[in-house]
């Protein structure tokens, strides 16, 4: 993997990103055991420098390199600061991560990533990191994980589009959008609409004028409008539902992953001439299985909310 041998072998993987508490490591840990399952050698690499609990079998490890309390101790910064000043210390020392790497080659990778927003959608190391492992002829596809149950409060639905959205432009790879811990959607509400409806990301409208029914929101119509505008000019963002538990769910999400990175058309498994004509038209039949999912997880309703808000 040194700069110089334009000729090394291709390394694919998953850079795993999302905000705090969005299931990230435990993604990873499902993920690995899941691929592992269906022949890959998976290797996990720990890129962030808070994670100390770690349930999975973990390769490369960036506490060998720096950990956010001895920055925190030291430097005298908070959580946040520290943060930043670990990964633009990662991109510092390439080197070190290169040499680690390479002690995996021929592997899947999984890139276990920090939950602070502000490294994907502002700041640049992280960014950065990516663009050298491209350099390295790894081939990644980032996975940005969003609590599933953010779509029943459609203002925070809304802020999860937007942050979404500036983590696609921000960070230039392939991406897979998902909504995790599918089988906890509604526990904090219940969804306005079908799931399909969040999942693709369909006419932004009606949410606007669901969220117009809630008197405080009622102020600031003309804001949600131009932000659910910006959305919808780009219309760039969709999601996958998953359920870490499920394997039909890892494996619809796997194979969303492999489109992206170009997996797919590897010869490392093999595979099927209607897996790869599916996987070259697109023929995923996504809606049919966000139908699957809804049934699964969303409790059927005598009327649905929105023809309540019809009503109204």
């Amino acid at each position: 993997m040194s700069e110089g041998s334009k000729g090394s072998s291709l390394a694919f993987g998953q850079v795993v990103i999302g905000p705090p508490g969005s299931g990230k490591t435990t993604y990873c840990q499902g993920m690995q055991e899941f691929l592992g399952r269906v022949g890959r050698k998976v290797t996990v690499v720990n890129l962030d420098p808070a994670n100390e609990a770690m349930p999975y079998q973990c390769a490369v490890d960036i506490a060998e390199l720096i950990t956010l309390p001895d920055v925190m101790e030291n430097l005298k910064l908070g959580p946040n600061g520290g943060l930043i000043y670990c990964m633009e210390y990662l991109e510092a020392n390439f080197d070190w991560l290169q040499e680690k790497l390479a002690a995996f080659r021929g592997h899947y990778y999984l890139f276990d990533c920090p939950g602070q927003v502000e490294l994907y959608t502002h700041h640049d190391a992280l960014k950065n990191v990516f663009a050298q492992l491209a350099k390295w002829n790894f081939r990644l596809a980032a996975v940005h994980l969003v609590d599933s149950h953010y779509c029943t409060d459609p203002g925070k639905f809304i802020s999860v589009l937007c942050t979404s959205l500036s983590t696609m432009l921000h960070v230039e790879l392939p991406h897979v959008n998902v909504l995790s811990k599918m089988d906890l959607i509604e526990q904090y509400g219940k969804l306005a609409f079908n799931l399909d409806y969040y999942t693709e990301v369909l006419d932004l409208s009606y949410l606007v004028d669901h969220l117009a029914s809630d008197p405080f929101f009622r102020n600031y119509r003309r804001l949600n409008e131009k932000l659910v505008e910006v959305i919808e000019d780009y219309s760039l963002v969709s999601f996958v539902p998953l359920n870490v538990q499920d394997k039909e769910s890892m494996r619809q999400v796997m194979q969303a992953v492999d489109k992206a990175n170009g997996y797919s058309f590897g010869d490392q498994e093999h595979r099927s001439l209607e897996a790869l004509m599916s996987a070259a038209v697109g023929a995923d039949f996504q809606f049919t299985s966000t139908l699957a999912v809804q049934e699964k997880y969303v409790q059927s309703q005598d009327k649905a909310v929105e023809e309540q808000v019809m009503d109204l």
